[in-house]
Order: C-alpha cells, then sequence, then structure tokens
C-alpha cells in the first residue's frame, strides 16, 4: 500500500499531482473537508472501496464503494469515519487499479 500524501489546496490557487493507485491498495488522511480525486483512464469502469474500521453497538460499520465511470474524474470525500487509530483510511481498488490515478486533497482554511 502507498501513502497518499495531503495536499492542501492555497486560496490562489496551486498544480495538483496525482499518482498511479497501487494494485495492492493506498491509504490516505481522514478528516474534516479531505477529498480524493480519481480519474479513471480504464476503458471500463472501476469502484473505490474506502474502509470503514469502526463498529456501532458492536455491529461493523459497512464500508463505501464509489463506481467511478471509464474516463471519467470524481471527487470523493474522506470523513473521519473512515480513519484507522493513525488517522488514515485505507483504499481498494476493484476489479483492479489498471489507469487509474488518484490524489488526496484539503482546501486552506
Amino acid at each position: 500500500m502507498a501513502a497518499l500524501p495531503l495536499q492542501v489546496m492555497q486560496p490562489g490557487g496551486a498544480a495538483i499531482t496525482l499518482a498511479a493507485a497501487s494494485g495492492g491498495g493506498d491509504t490516505c488522511p481522514a478528516g474534516d473537508e479531505i477529498f480524493l480525486e480519481v480519474l479513471n483512464g480504464n476503458a471500463a469502469a472501476r469502484t473505490v472501496v474506502l474502509a470503514t474500521p469502526g463498529t456501532f453497538q458492536g455491529l461493523p460499520i459497512g464500508d463505501r464503494s464509489v463506481t467511478i465511470p471509464a474516463g471519467e474524474r470524481w471527487q470523493i470525500p474522506v470523513p473521519r469515519i473512515f480513519a484507522k487509530a493513525d488517522g488514515r483510511c485505507d483504499l481498494t481498488y476493484t476489479p483492479d487499479a489498471a489507469s487509474v490515478t488518484i490524489g488526496c486533497f484539503k482546501y486552506a482554511s
């Protein structure tokens, strides 16, 4: 798993960087106003799965799956509910990460 860095978007604008999604999954920070930007350059849809480590009254909270159509660029919020003890969220891609690029962002306060 690759650890995606948090890129802070400044009020005057900034160049952003998307990296190739890792076949074994990635991690990213989770929290208020954090989001992923995902570009699916594949000819088929790809699904990004955000693992939810928590439980509610002893029951596991379901993971979030977001399907991105072929050739589209989406933004996906990553709120605190997805944070493990280290403050990061585990990401996986189905059926695989082929031609998927991703970045993790937050707007400056």
